[in-house]
């Protein structure tokens, strides 16, 4: 039988003000309160609950393999909690079912670009990533969605280092191919990968630690996500037999939210296919877990790092130039409409990022036994897995004052906010301007205003003369600090 894998990526940015912990009314979701809100009336829940008509519902998540961002699962479990157990009951289900493997994974925590990363932020956001995962689905997580696909080689090594068992790419990440131990390596053009297997990505250390990369068929998923492959649920699995006639797997993937609000009645199509059709045509619906014990890699990969050797990624064809530079890829906008913040942007965001490294190391040194092991097991506390008090008996140097205490948590509250501000939906759409770009500005002022509590000397300044060589394409909008200052300050 040939494998059928089905993977959604369902995943919002956090919207969530950070100063209040609630998100605020946002018009454009109208008549919804706000996006997620709206989304999840459309996708999240309706995949919840297909109906397939004489009273048959299915619980499309029992279906694909899937993974939802940890800030978007937080969310669902305060205020959609029905559909939140929905996602759990389906993970627990496909993994009894399929020989412990669930259809759940993880993600990157802030779903921040992993290559444009230092190198304790990228394993912080890794690290939570798994925590979150450990705390919602009771198990270890065999893999973590990587945002936007996007990845290096450092992301690949730290992904094998942190024992994760495989990874999804996009079929273009692919550089060349081997078999394996034959030596002879195969180069690859863009998208010239057979997506019917697993691959052997090896650590660079010369350890012969590994990871399986499998990608997805790319056709499949433009088909799905841009060509109304959802219009008949009968036509797509037509397709998915055309792509996997003589092979191993059909695996495609998607953002989850093609099922539903970016195409209505996708989940209705997502659950005809997959109880009714593709089983008619001899699919065995599985997962990739299930699927790697019977068929291991036979060949090994390299990635493909992109034209600049940064890393690639499954939405930008110049590598993650989408996300620190003008390379022509946008979402959105008008023409002449350009790209010229993001650089500025980021350098902004960096430098307070940076500056607020070098106060969490110099004011937690007194405090923590390791700032950074502190930093990395403090999600515990964020997803009240572990009480404040335990997290303190273990990382506390010395006993606390109630002074220390405050400290040591807003210094953890200023990391918090610093990995939070480098959502990669900042950088995504067309303006700087958007609602995405604005949100990752709350959480630098949040930063800044954390750092003023604490008598901290802020680079508000500095922070705001970079920002300002951010233009908008909006004369009216103004640069980046503008907008810093009408649209988040003066809030």
């Amino acid at each position: 039988m040939t494998a059928l894998v089905i993977h959604g990526h369902f995943y919002q940015p956090p919207r969530e003000n950070p100063w209040t912990d609630e998100v605020p009314v946002e018009p454009g979701a109208a008549p919804y309160h706000d996006w997620n809100e709206r989304i999840h009336s459309e996708c999240y829940g309706p995949n919840a609950f297909a109906h397939l008509g004489s009273n048959a519902v299915v619980n499309n998540y029992k279906n694909i393999s899937f993974n939802f961002g940890p800030t978007l699962l937080s969310w669902l479990a305060r205020h959609q909690p029905r559909t939140y157990q929905r996602i759990l009951d389906a993970d627990h289900e496909s993994a009894s079912d399929r020989g412990g493997h669930g259809n759940a994974i993880g993600q990157a925590y802030g779903h921040a670009i992993l290559p444009l990363c230092n190198q304790k932020d990228r394993l912080t956001q890794l690290v939570w990533g798994i925590e979150d995962f450990r705390f919602r689905f009771q198990r270890e997580p065999e893999s973590l969605w990587l945002p936007e696909t996007a990845c290096n080689d450092a992301t690949m090594s730290l992904l094998i280092e942190l024992g994760l068992r495989y990874v999804i790419l996009a079929p273009e990440q692919a550089g060349k191919v081997r078999l394996r131990n034959d030596g002879e390596w195969i180069e690859l053009t863009p998208g010239d990968i057979d997506t019917s297997q697993a691959y052997r990505y090896t650590h660079k250390d010369g350890s012969g630690r590994s990871i399986a990369v499998f990608f997805y068929h790319g056709g499949l998923a433009r088909a799905i996500a841009f060509e109304r492959a959802l219009t008949s649920s009968q036509g797509l699995v037509d397709r998915f037999v055309h792509v996997g006639q003589g092979g191993k797997l059909v695996n495609v993937a998607t953002d989850g939210e093609t099922y539903g609000h970016h195409f209505k009645f996708g989940d209705l199509c997502l659950a005809h296919a997959l109880e009714v059709e593709a089983k008619q045509a001899g699919f065995w619906i599985t997962n990739y877990g299930e699927f790697l014990d019977t068929h291991p890699p036979e060949y090994e990969v390299e990635l493909n790092l992109g034209p600049l050797g940064e890393g690639s990624s499954w939405s930008c064809a110049h590598g993650v130039g989408r996300w620190i530079r003008d390379c022509g890829c946008h979402t959105g906008g008008e023409a002449g409409w350009n790209q010229g913040w993001r650089g500025p942007l980021r350098a902004a965001l960096d430098f307070l990022r940076d500056n607020a490294a070098v106060h969490y190391e110099n004011s937690g040194a007194g405090l923590f036994k390791d700032v950074w092991a502190a930093r990395n097991e403090y999600v515990r506390v964020l997803l009240n897995s572990e009480p404040w008090e335990e997290f303190l008996k273990r990382h506390q140097r010395h006993s606390f004052t109630i002074e220390d205490e405050h400290r040591a948590r807003t210094l953890l509250e200023i990391q918090k906010s610093a990995l939070l501000m480098f959502t990669s939906c900042g950088w995504f759409f067309s303006d700087l301007a958007g609602i995405e770009t604005i949100q990752i500005l709350r959480y630098a002022a949040r930063l800044i205003d954390l750092q003023t509590e604490l008598g901290l000397e802020t680079p508000q300044k500095t922070f705001l003369e970079m920002l300002a060589e951010a233009k908008s394409n909006d004369q009216a909008k103004g640069n980046g600090a503008e907008i810093f200052l009408r649209e988040v300050l003066a809030e």
